[in-house]
């Protein structure tokens, strides 16, 4: 739910992570004060190994390629450098040619199509210890499916070089927005990370928001108004079939999030003048209330543990994040900066909260540590909000609005530092993403 309804990879600076060592090798990225120089690599076109791999073999190197330029972390030696070219994948590498236009790192490929079966193999070199990094591997599927293939094999490159874990195999569940401010016409959409492979799964004939993905990827919670209040929804992103969640009689519930078991739903309920948050088992119905107070609680949000919850609050005064025990209790107050907090979420690595600040007119999307510390704002703007952190923890999606009568929604990702802030296309407008877990 949006602070308005209420009321970098790799982003590794010194503040919150120190340099990033690969696993197998010399190869790494080195990062200073916060200053990120990105590593030159090659990807050569994979080697087609059939008649009918040919494009294919250079479409699944772009898109490896595009990945991780995207990062901000790397930097493409253009084909136009080329020295000697990769024309047999079992041939040895010719590691001089490679230092000469300064690659330091090199992707190789092979990709096989029989029917509509692909098999794409990969080998990474880290060019200047003239060595492979890690053995190389292969991956099968359809040939529907080969930009999973690609972002399959970004992420084992992006891997063994940072050390950290992938997040381009994923996807992004979201609202989709089109029409005039006064007249918005909203449904759920859901894309490949990189905003490939969008499709709908609601029409726009009444009101959703915040879409919300289970902890195994392949459901979606979210809140429609087609009853004429919030109501929350469970869908199948498969089958897209979907079911409501029962409330309490006469309620309106909104703000669900799964727990990490993805057996509970924790959310907020308005009853009788009162909002509070809940949790109901998914199977059974059963709710339990876990806040009884005056104030409005909303955006809860589950430790990756399940341990403990983290939400909004105005119960001092003004919207401010606290933390308590999954089963309730006395919460913790853990914001205490200018301005007013809301839509906290924990990360994925358990670390940090990301969340929407409201300071002086200005919209900013910020973490900080568990306790409070190290507070860190990330963007600025007339209106930036509702983060969602990518598998890894290292990434953050969110929505920024533009200003005026026809301003529109869309959403921006940006590492944790602050740094590589960058439009994620969608075929209209765009407000309240939720990035899922890597595919299986």
């Amino acid at each position: 739910m949006t602070l308005r309804f209420l009321s970098i990879i790799l982003a590794l600076v010194c503040a919150f992570v120190g340099p990033v060592q690969a696993q197998d090798g010399p190869l790494r990225i080195e990062i200073t004060e916060g200053v990120i120089e990105p590593l030159p690599f090659a990807v050569p076109s994979f080697q087609p190994e059939s008649g009918e791999s040919g494009q294919m073999a250079n479409d699944l190197a772009r898109v490896v390629a595009e990945d991780l330029i995207g990062t901000g972390l790397f930097r493409e030696v253009p084909a136009s450098a080329f020295i000697s070219t990769v024309s047999d994948f079992n041939a040895p590498v010719q590691y001089a040619d490679w230092k000469a236009i300064n690659a330091q790192a090199l992707v190789t490929g092979a990709v096989n199509v029989s029917g509509n079966t692909l098999n794409v193999k990969f080998r990474l070199y880290d060019v200047f210890s003239g060595a492979e990094l890690g053995s190389g591997l292969q991956f099968s599927g359809t040939t529907d499916g080969w930009r999973r293939m690609a972002h399959k094999v970004a992420d084992a490159v992006y891997s063994r070089i940072t050390g950290e874990g992938g997040y381009f195999d994923s996807r992004v569940v979201y609202v989709s927005e089109t029409g005039p401010k006064d007249d918005r016409k909203k449904r759920l959409g859901i894309m490949d990370y990189d905003g490939a492979n969008n499709k709908f799964l609601t029409e726009s004939g009444s009101i959703v928001l915040a879409p919300r993905f289970s902890p195994s990827g392949d459901r979606v919670l979210y809140t429609s108004y087609e009853s004429g209040f919030p109501r929350i929804y469970v869908m199948d992103i498969g089958s897209v079939s979907r079911r409501a969640l029962e409330g309490a009689e006469g309620s309106m519930s909104f703000a669900p999030r799964f727990s990490p078991s993805g057996q509970t739903v924790v959310y907020s309920l308005t009853n009788g003048g009162n909002t509070d948050i809940y949790t109901m088992d998914v199977n059974s119905g059963q709710s339990v209330r876990l806040t009884n107070t005056p104030s409005i609680e909303t955006a809860p949000s589950y430790s990756p543990d399940g341990s403990r919850i983290v939400f909004e609050s105005d119960r001092s005064g003004n919207q401010q994040l606290y933390v308590m025990s999954a089963t309730g209790g006395e919460p913790t107050r853990i914001s205490f900066g200018e301005g007013r907090y809301g839509t906290p979420v924990w990360s994925p690595r358990g670390d940090l909260v990301a969340f929407t600040k409201q300071n002086k007119g200005r919209f900013h999307i910020g973490v900080m540590r568990l306790d409070g510390s190290e507070e860190r704002l990330l963007t600025a703007s007339f209106l930036d909000e509702g983060p969602t952190w990518a598998p890894n923890g290292r990434v953050i999606m969110f929505a920024r609005e533009t200003q005026g009568a026809g301003g529109a929604s869309s959403l921006y990702s940006v590492d944790i530092s602050g740094r590589n802030l960058r439009p994620v296309r969608t075929p209209e407008g765009a407000s309240d993403p939720s990035w899922s877990p890597l595919q299986q």
